[in-house]
C-alpha cells in the first residue's frame, strides 16, 4: 500500500510539472547578429596563409632541398583548400561531413541482393511464426541498424503508416547528410587549382623581382609551378573521385533502405513473401534480382 501510494504521489508530481511546463508562456528571444565563426575563421586563414606564403617563399625556413617538394606551397594549397571551403559551408556542416566521407575510403559489405535475400528470409519467418516471433533476430540485426529499428518497431506493434512515415523521413535525413557531404567534396575540388594558381602568381611575382639573378629564374618557375601542380592532383586525384564514390555508395545505401522498407511494410501487412519478392525485383538491378523461392 504505502508503495502504491508512493508510486501515485510520483505520478501526481510528475503531471504537476507537465502541467506547469504547458501553462508556461512560450517566448522567443529575439534575434541576435553574430560573427559566423566558419566565415570568419576561413577568410581569416585563407588571408593568413597567402600572406605566409609571400613571406616564405624567400625564407630558407622550412625549405626542402627536395624534388616536387615545397613546404610553403603544400600549406598553402592543403590548408588554404580546406579554409576557403569552410566558408561556404558551417562548422557543424564540415564536421559531420567527415565520418561520412571516411565511409568512402572502405569497402561495404552489403550489396542489395544480400538485403534481398536476408528480407525474404525475415518475411518468410514472420509468416510462419508471427511477427512477435521476429523479437528473437533483433540481437543478430544490430550491425544494420535500419532493419533494425524497422523490426523492432514491427515487434513493437507501431502501426504499418506510422512505420513508413518514420523510415521514409529517415532515408531523406540521410540523403540530405550524403548530398552535403558530396557538396562539400565538390566545393573543395573547385577551390583546390584555385588555390594552386594563387601560389604560382606569388611565385611568379617573387620570380620577376629578382631578373637580375638568371641563375634563380629556373628554380623559381619550378616552384612556382609546383603550386598549380599541388592543386590539380588534389581537385582530380582525392575529391572529384572520393564525391563520385560518395555518391555511388549513396545510392546503394538508398536501395538497401528502399528493400529494408518494404519489407517491413509487407511483414506488417501479412503479406505472402512471394509478392514481396516480385516487388523487390522491380527495384533491383537486372544482374541483382533474387531467386528466393524458385
Amino acid at each position: 500500500m504505502a508503495e502504491a501510494a508512493g508510486e501515485r504521489g510520483e505520478s501526481r508530481l510528475e503531471a504537476d510539472a507537465f502541467t506547469r511546463r504547458g501553462d508556461a508562456p512560450v517566448r522567443i528571444a529575439p534575434s541576435q547578429g553574430g560573427i559566423d565563426i566558419a566565415t570568419f575563421v576561413g577568410l581569416f586563414g585563407a588571408v593568413a596563409l597567402i600572406v605566409g606564403a609571400i613571406l616564405l617563399e624567400r625564407s630558407e625556413l622550412l625549405r626542402i632541398n627536395v624534388p616536387f617538394v615545397n613546404v610553403p606551397a603544400i600549406l598553402l594549397v592543403i590548408l588554404g583548400t580546406f579554409a576557403v571551403t569552410m566558408v561556404s559551408y558551417s562548422v557543424q556542416e564540415v564536421l559531420q561531413a567527415q565520418p561520412i566521407m571516411l565511409r568512402t575510403l572502405f569497402r561495404t559489405n552489403q550489396t542489395p541482393n544480400e538485403a534481398a535475400m536476408r528480407m525474404l528470409q525475415l518475411a518468410e519467418r514472420a509468416r510462419r511464426r508471427g511477427i512477435l516471433q521476429l523479437q528473437a533476430e533483433l540481437y543478430g540485426l544490430r550491425p544494420e541498424p535500419f532493419l533494425h529499428r524497422s523490426m523492432t518497431m514491427l515487434v513493437d506493434g507501431i502501426a504499418v503508416d506510422e512505420i513508413e512515415r518514420n523510415l521514409t523521413f529517415e532515408t531523406h535525413a540521410m540523403m540530405q547528410r550524403h548530398v552535403r557531404s558530396t557538396g562539400i567534396l565538390r566545393r573543395a575540388a573547385e577551390v583546390a587549382p584555385a588555390m594552386g594558381l594563387i601560389g604560382t602568381l606569388i611565385g611568379l611575382v617573387q620570380m620577376l623581382g629578382s631578373l637580375n639573378n638568371p641563375e634563380s629564374i629556373g628554380p623559381a618557375m619550378a616552384v612556382a609551378l609546383l603550386t598549380t601542380l599541388y592543386g590539380a592532383v588534389l581537385a582530380n586525384v582525392v575529391f572529384l573521385p572520393l564525391a563520385s564514390k560518395l555518391e555511388r555508395n549513396s545510392a546503394t545505401e538508398l536501395l538497401i533502405d528502399q528493400i529494408y522498407i518494404l519489407g517491413a511494410l509487407s511483414i506488417g501487412r501479412q503479406e505472402n513473401p512471394r509478392r514481396l519478392e516480385l516487388v523487390l525485383n522491380t527495384i533491383l538491378p537486372a544482374s541483382q534480382r533474387v531467386k528466393y523461392f524458385d
